[in-house]
């Protein structure tokens, strides 16, 4: 009997944890969903305006979900396990997003309206920072155990801050750069880490900067005045 219901548990426990999973994945879907709607027709590249606290919460928040949450599914699959609870999965998810708003509001207060200069300068920093060992650590420890969705996103922000400065320097209302950012954290999430190839991303990076800087023109799906 006791192995009756120890069983019946661990198969209940499997379908919570695959439940979780699917919803885990079906926010980031629902995500790129409302993202790519009010995305539509706002690209301003460099001249993009972040409108007002409320509208920017608005927009952020799901864009985080679909570009975060994908690459978090292992994080999330790994504390479920470990804590064998139903409402660990919600819990896990829910913190992990509000790290990332948190750093919405401090975008929010920092960004303004800038040159391609400004956002050439940025986007070349931001490939020296791949370069880091502050990157590298919490880039591992984004694929390490973790005790709670709040750690797991202080890591993962980072992981990617410099990934996410691109964003909001080339064009914050961007699907594409959305997109191509949602790629690279992705990857780095998911790969193990090769030296030759974040040194391969990192003077990628430093290129389309320095393109910024002295060629506008020549970057694609580079939209606003130049």
């Amino acid at each position: 009997m006791t192995e009756h219901r120890t069983g019946t548990r661990e198969e209940w426990l499997t379908r919570e944890h695959a439940a979780a999973l699917a919803v885990t994945l079906g926010l980031a879907g629902g995500g790129w969903v409302v993202t790519v709607r009010q995305m539509s027709r706002m690209d301003m590249g460099v001249a993009t305006s972040l409108g007002s606290f409320t509208f920017f919460l608005g927009f952020w928040v799901p864009m985080m979900a679909a570009m975060m949450l994908p690459a978090a599914v292992p994080a999330v699959a790994a504390f479920t396990r470990a804590t064998r609870h139903v409402a660990a999965a919600p819990l896990f998810v829910a913190s992990y997003i509000a790290v990332w708003s948190l750093f919405g509001v401090a975008a929010f207060a920092l960004y303004d309206q800038h040159s391609y200069t400004a956002a050439g300068a940025l986007t070349i920093a931001a490939g020296f920072y791949e370069l880091t060992p502050f990157k590298r650590a919490c880039r591992r420890r984004c694929r390490e155990s973790v005790r709670s969705g709040f750690e797991f996103g202080l890591f993962c922000v980072g992981s990617s801050v410099g990934l996410m400065a691109i964003l909001l320097a080339l064009g914050a209302m961007s699907v594409t750069w959305t997109a191509a950012i949602a790629a690279v954290v992705l990857a780095q999430k998911l790969l193990p880490p090769k030296a030759s190839a974040d040194a391969f991303v990192a003077l990628g990076i430093v290129a389309l900067g320095m393109l910024l800087v002295f060629a506008p023109a020549s970057v694609p799906a580079l939209a606003g005045p130049m």
